[in-house]
């Protein structure tokens, strides 16, 4: 679908949504919940806050549904919503650092498709896949949370600089700036893997 037909569509549910239109709302989730989710699960590293802020997000599009304006993206304001979500939440995670019982017992708490080898690939290349891929999340998720944003936004999401500016609440040119200095940290803390 055109994200020009998305974007009507999307304006078109939240007028319904505003106007008492409940069910609406599940025509929303459908269309974007497992981007949220995704974005979500690539700034927080974790599966279950990822689905329960995804739930959250929704929610606060549901109680924010009369403030929504037409002219304004509905993607970039969700994302802004469930980037807001995430901050807080990595945030309240500084505050009450958590040591899990499952590490302990060598649960990675990755999800079960990251963990099982693909079908196609030997074993050594499914091992050698999986052990690049945690590194990167590894390393993404390391980057400062501003530089993690732009990164995920930007490359994971592939939203537009200008978009991933309105989420953030800042300019183009700084999305940019956050974007060629988390490239470079990423790029010295990969070099094994380029």
């Amino acid at each position: 679908m055109d994200t020009t037909d998305t974007d009507a569509l999307d304006r078109a549910d939240m007028q319904k949504l505003a106007g008492g239109h409940d069910a609406a709302l599940n025509e929303l989730m459908e269309r974007h919940a497992p981007a949220v989710f995704n974005f979500l699960l690539r700034m927080l590293g974790n599966e279950d806050e990822a689905n329960e802020l995804a739930q959250e997000t929704f929610v606060r599009v549901y109680r924010a549904r009369e403030s929504y304006r037409p002219e304004q993206k509905f993607s970039s304001w969700l994302y802004t919503i469930a980037a807001n979500l995430a901050r807080n939440q990595l945030r309240w995670r500084s505050r009450h650092p958590n040591v899990s019982l499952d590490a302990e017992a060598g649960t990675t708490g990755q999800p079960l498709g990251d963990v099982l080898p693909s079908v196609s690939a030997n074993p050594h290349e499914a091992a050698e896949a999986a052990e690049r891929a945690e590194f990167v999340r590894a390393a993404v998720q390391a980057l400062p949370g501003e530089l993690r944003e732009a990164i995920v936004l930007c490359e994971w999401e592939d939203l537009p600089v200008a978009e991933a500016a309105a989420v953030l609440q800042t300019t183009p040119k700084a999305v940019e700036s956050r974007l060629y200095r988390a490239r470079n940290l990423l790029r010295e803390k990969l070099r094994k893997w380029l």
